[in-house]
């Protein structure tokens, strides 16, 4: 039986494969900078070129997430110190993705999130993208996320230019997505990200509570994220790849200052 859970989230996007590869690296590193400030954030270990056994010629990353006030306060009462450091090691095989994040230092094996991405041309449209057997085939359950549908976006996370219903871009002409049949009336390239998470959080007597709230915030980060990388699309179209790395290496002198100073930013629990 399996201890851990399966969800895949769809993202349908008017972007191409192609532009996404660059419009995914600068919204991280400037996503990074909105959650980072007040001792906590975002600090970069390492971000270089690797050849991995498994994905092959890859950018390999790992980040060690500070998360104190971004888990809800009944975690934070119970977790001893350390618990609330997560580590990210990311390989960017693209358009193939992986992403893991652990809490060596205290949960060990208790803890892990585990994330494979495929990014696809198309609406949604590939069933079994990541090759799934059977029992994972099972259990799995799919999860939808449109990002123009301001009903499930909260009040404190709402930025009105950073609204695809209400955006238009300058460089590309794509927007407003006024409805959820963009993807159908709206001649734009079209592409899904098909990100498959596999988590487990084995703490007794939290364990179904944290899954939950592991599941809302990933929820909750796809869409805002997507939201913006399709809202910043006029600062991203055009770069090239020396263009991101040279930016990702400026973020990082950035956050480990803005990490040091100033106030809590980002998306808080209460």
């Amino acid at each position: 039986m399996m201890d851990y859970q399966i969800h895949e989230f769809r993202i349908p996007l008017p972007i191409s494969v192609e532009e996404y590869h660059i419009g995914q690296l600068y919204a991280v590193a400037e996503a990074s900078k909105n959650e980072t400030g007040g001792g906590e954030g975002i600090e970069v270990i390492e971000n270089a070129p690797c050849v991995h056994e498994k994905y092959g010629k890859c950018q390999y990353t790992h980040k060690v997430f500070h998360l104190a006030s971004k888990v809800p306060v009944f975690v934070r009462l119970l977790a001893p110190k350390g618990s609330l450091e997560i580590h990210e090691k990311a390989w960017n095989a693209y358009p193939y993705c992986r992403t893991e994040y652990s809490n060596p230092d205290y949960m060990k094996d208790d803890f892990y999130i585990k994330i494979d991405t495929w990014h696809k041309e198309g609406i949604r449209d590939k069933d079994n993208v990541h090759e799934l057997k059977r029992d994972e085939l099972q259990k799995r359950e799919f999860v939808d996320i449109e990002i123009s549908d301001n009903t499930v976006i909260s009040h404190a996370d709402y930025k009105e230019d950073e609204d695809p219903a209400k955006f238009k871009s300058e460089k590309t002409g794509r927007g407003p997505l006024t409805s959820p049949d963009w993807t159908k009336n709206q001649d734009y390239p079209k592409m899904t990200c098909y990100k498959l998470y596999r988590y487990k959080f084995k703490w007794w007597g939290l364990q179904t509570k944290v899954e939950k709230v592991i599941f809302r915030a990933v929820r909750r980060l796809l869409t805002n994220f997507h939201r913006q990388l399709f809202c910043w699309i006029d600062k991203w179209f055009g770069m090239t790849i020396e263009d991101i790395r040279a930016l990702e290496d400026k973020t990082k002198g950035d956050l480990d200052e803005m990490r040091s100073k100033g106030d809590v930013k980002g998306m808080t629990e209460k």
